[in-house]
């Protein structure tokens, strides 16, 4: 197995049998291989350096009824909520004093902020922070609207794929939604000019070794700039409420396999691993990931955007949460930079 992990180092890509024959026979002794190697990747191309980015969830309304998701149209018992102009630029006030200089807006689908309102909000925010790098999280939108947005300032665009197969994304999805509008959307993104990122969930319901490979391969192929990948966490309030929590280790083997894959890619060691594991995050870095995002959102908000159940941070105020982090950052031997982070060719 380490002549594969060799070959992935050496080459950067794999067969999908040979993908494969990793996922489905991994252990500690080789995931342990993998990580130095991943840690040795990522160091070559961005030293002990780990990117910040500042996370404003600013709206928990959606159109959508995606079937693990907390803040899904359906959802009754969803406390919904919207953040004006005043209160994102309040976010990013107290992040650019935090050393945050790039701001991650990211919301429900939701409609009341048509595209005229996020222009404003992109040059609101633009012409505030002009040094600060923009990062929208807002779901599928037609091709002239990301257009609008890149032109008003915006720089990056977050729009996981959840799943590269047909029919599993049809298992976690209403008919309405489908994986071939989602990837035209990526593909739509990148042409306009954004650095884009994309990502799925590991262990969501129905999913198979074979499906992960197939992330994989489609991650390869498309070259995002960025890749978010984030256990699967189950919600309360969804159908998949009684579904098992996807796996720490296979999460953390996946994020090394992809810093092989994509050497300059950013790779957050997301939230979602600080849930399922107190020292996720710092576990996510160790694999290979080099940014983290802690949350600008007012507390007040915080347990509404509520995507899956025990999300850490709710409670913690942004200087909190950055604090933090930057100490279990230095522990591990890593610092936190105040840096845009963004994709060098």
């Amino acid at each position: 197995m380490k002549e594969l992990i060799d070959k992935l180092y050496e080459t950067q890509e794999l067969e999908r049998s040979e993908l494969l024959l990793i996922l489905n026979n991994f252990n500690a002794d080789m995931s342990e291989y993998l990580f130095d190697k991943a840690r040795f990747v990522s160091k070559k191309h961005f030293g002990n350096s780990i990117y910040t980015r500042g996370l404003i969830e600013f709206t928990n309304f959606c159109k959508n009824d995606c079937y693990y998701c907390g803040i899904s149209r359906s959802n009754p018992n969803a406390d919904r909520y919207r953040l004006s102009m005043e209160e994102i630029l309040s976010c990013c006030e107290t992040g650019y004093e935090l050393g945050f200089r790039t701001f991650v807006l990211q919301g429900g689908e939701d409609g009341y902020y048509s595209e005229d309102k996020v222009v404003e909000i992109i040059k609101g925010i633009k012409s505030a922070y002009p040094d600060c790098a923009i990062t929208l999280s807002i779901g599928e939108r037609s091709y002239e609207a990301y257009k609008r947005f890149f032109e008003a300032g915006a720089d990056r665009y977050l729009l996981r794929h959840e799943t590269a197969t047909d029919e599993h994304y049809n298992k976690l999805h209403p008919a309405e939604l489908s994986l071939s509008e989602r990837k035209q959307c990526l593909y739509n993104l990148k042409e306009i000019g954004f650095q884009v990122g994309t990502g799925f969930m590991v262990g969501s319901p129905f999913q198979t070794m074979e499906n992960i490979a197939e992330d994989l391969l489609f991650l390869k192929e498309f070259k995002p700039h960025m890749i978010g990948i984030g256990p699967f966490i189950p919600h309360k309030d969804t159908r998949f409420l009684n579904e098992k929590q996807g796996s720490l280790d296979l999460t953390l083997l996946l994020i090394a396999i992809l810093r092989l894959m994509n050497p300059k890619a950013l790779i957050p060691a997301t939230t979602a691993l600080g849930t399922i594991d107190k020292n996720g995050r710092e576990m996510g870095i160790m694999a290979g990931a080099n940014v983290v995002m802690p949350n600008l959102s007012p507390v007040s908000v915080r347990k509404k955007y509520s995507l899956y159940d025990n999300k850490i941070c709710t409670g913690e105020e942004a200087a909190e949460c950055r604090f933090c982090l930057q100490n279990r950052m230095q522990k591990i031997g890593y610092e936190l930079v105040v840096d845009r982070g963004d994709y060098k060719e």
